[in-house]
């Protein structure tokens, strides 16, 4: 499945904050988008996840135009199709790292205990599926993000900033988990990051400016 962003523009007021930003990122293919604090990468991302609005252009993933569904259908979308890996983790405090693993799994009426625990094992926290997030580090709670991102095998896959509150070891780790597990089911990656150690991983990096994007050192 393609995502396609076509000319898209984001204002707040008469501020733009990008134009004329056009993208395409094929099925497995991984994208870092690079650029100035307060250029919009992040803006860029939640728009690609159709969790927020645009002033032109458009955002088509599997040929569906996100701007012809309405907020419950956008949400059913993001339900089957999207994983999106935040900076700041949003993980649930009030359940456990498996059930917050579990949750893309049960929104969409699924029960698969056995996928759950293979995730942790995956990036690193067998063992851990018991704990509450307060007794986790950092680097175990960006982990339990990425394993709730990846649980439901999306073919979109979204993150913001995924190592930027990490040592370089744990940093690599999650990259290593995120490049890998895109290309063993066939995800788009697409990546913001200030790291250029994240950024090199890409198959192609591209950089935001607020008059568009433009190709990078891949």
């Amino acid at each position: 499945m393609t995502l396609q962003v076509d000319d898209l523009a984001k204002r707040y007021g008469e501020a733009t904050v990008f134009e004329h930003v056009s993208l395409e990122v094929a099925a497995g293919e991984f994208v870092a988008i690079v650029g100035e604090s307060g250029v919009g990468k992040s803006t860029l991302l939640n728009c690609m996840a159709g969790l927020d609005s645009w002033d032109a252009g458009g955002v088509r993933h599997d040929g569906i135009a996100l701007a012809t569904l309405d907020d419950e259908a956008r949400a059913l979308w993001r339900r089957r199709h999207v994983g999106f890996v935040f900076q700041a983790f949003h993980v649930l405090p009030h359940l456990d790292v498996a059930q917050n693993v579990a949750l893309p799994l049960m929104l969409l009426g699924h029960t698969d205990a056995g996928r759950v625990q293979h995730m942790l094992s995956i990036v690193g926290l067998e063992g851990l599926g018991e704990r509450l997030p307060q007794q986790l580090s950092g680097g175990q709670l960006q982990r339990v993000a990425i394993a709730r991102a990846l649980v439901h095998r999306p073919s979109l896959l979204l993150a913001d900033e995924p190592t930027g509150n990490l040592d370089p070891a744990t940093a690599a780790r999650v990259m290593d988990v995120l490049v890998e597990q895109s290309r063993e089911h066939g995800a788009s990656l697409v990546l913001v990051t200030h790291s250029e150690a994240a950024a090199a991983r890409a198959d192609r990096v591209l950089h935001l400016r607020a008059d568009g994007i433009v190709s990078s050192t891949s």
